[in-house]
């Protein structure tokens, strides 16, 4: 598949264009003799993220090639980076053993570029899936904080921040539909330090994105509880459909949430320590908050299941959600299954004259 470049933004065509993976895009020519680059699958202010397969391995699998670009041009900040950047590295291999993580495959530097070869994950990100099936119930919704926050457990029992959390870095796997948290900042925010090494104003290089990242983390200081407030937020975007952005604050700067959507007492009273902009008035850990989800919730939810009927419309909608429909049958597949559904319906037609004759 080829970018069209009339189509594409001025920052799109600068990858393509001046980058030695966007002019692999679609060529014979192997990077690294090794990976095939077959497209650019997403872009960040830092780089961008390349499809590609690895030629090496049995059946060529896809693997995901994501490229730092900081542009640190003074050596002494550029040996800094690469130090850095090579721990950060290791820690994110280590993270990858993971069923949740993308594996790491390799990592290495090329001047001053910066790059991580790591496991595709095929599926959809959790902004994509809202958008195609729109906000989801508390229930779906509670499941999807459960399964985030025993994931978050294990990232900070290794003592990393993610930083980034957020529905476009999380994925529904096609495959067997567990969630995949994607993207993590450590490694950038690394670079970032390496590249204000030299710099007189440090604290205008921000790791995150605005809206989900809290207080102190603009300040160059996220602490575990950051990631608690970018789930809080990104478990907001799952019930309502809206970017924090959409929300407003009231003096304190917390998110007028409630005037959007209605959920249990306990589920909001959670949403509300996650969600404060005071890092003293949250919850520090998740531990904390996965034991408020099994005792109210669970408790809660079993109240409502005894006095709610089931609405199929939002049944439907959720486990399409949850379980994602595979992609698009061919037309070999449609014809093999009509002429299966044929035969059944044949039979079934027998079946019935010989129950009739009898």
């Amino acid at each position: 598949m080829k970018f069209a470049p009339q189509n594409l933004s001025s920052f799109h065509n600068d990858i393509l264009q001046e980058t030695l993976l966007g002019r692999l895009c679609n060529t014979p020519e192997l990077f690294r003799d090794r990976y095939s680059i077959l497209r650019m699958i997403g872009r960040g202010g830092f780089g961008a993220t390349f499809l590609a397969r690895d030629t090496l391995l049995p059946g060529q699998p896809l693997c995901a090639i994501k490229l730092l670009c900081p542009r640190i041009s003074e050596m002494n900040a550029l040996d800094t980076a690469r130090r850095r950047f090579r721990r950060e590295a290791k820690t994110l291999g280590a993270l990858g053993s993971h069923s949740q993580i993308p594996q790491l495959l390799e990592y290495f530097t090329l001047g001053e570029d910066f790059y991580l070869v790591q496991e595709y994950i095929r599926g959809m990100t959790l902004a994509r899936l809202v958008r195609r099936y729109g906000p989801q119930s508390e229930l779906v919704v509670t499941r999807f904080l459960r399964e985030m926050l025993v994931l978050l457990q294990y990232v900070h029992s290794t003592g990393v921040i993610h930083r980034d959390i957020k529905p476009q870095n999380i994925i529904r796997c096609q495959d067997d539909g567990r969630l995949v948290l994607i993207d993590f900042g450590a490694v950038k925010e690394q670079l970032v330090e390496a590249l204000g090494f030299s710099s007189k104003n440090i604290t205008t290089h921000f790791v995150g994105t605005v809206g989900f990242a809290p207080p102190e983390q603009y300040t160059l200081r996220p602490v575990f509880a950051s990631d608690i407030y970018a789930l809080g937020v990104t478990t907001l975007y799952l019930l309502t459909g809206k970017a924090p952005l959409d929300f407003q604050n009231d003096r304190s700067g917390t998110l007028q949430w409630r005037e959007k959507v209605q959920v249990s007492k306990p589920l909001g009273r959670i949403l509300d320590k996650m969600l404060q902009p005071s890092l003293q008035e949250r919850y520090q850990l998740v531990l904390p908050i996965l034991k408020a989800l099994d005792v109210d919730i669970s408790h809660s939810n079993l109240s409502d299941c005894m006095s709610a009927q089931e609405n199929p419309t939002t049944t439907k909608q959720s486990s399409q959600f949850e379980n994602p429909p595979p992609r698009r049958p061919s037309s070999i597949t449609k014809t093999a299954k009509a002429i299966r559904d044929w035969k059944q319906r044949q039979e079934s037609k027998r079946t019935n004259r010989s129950d009739s004759s009898a």
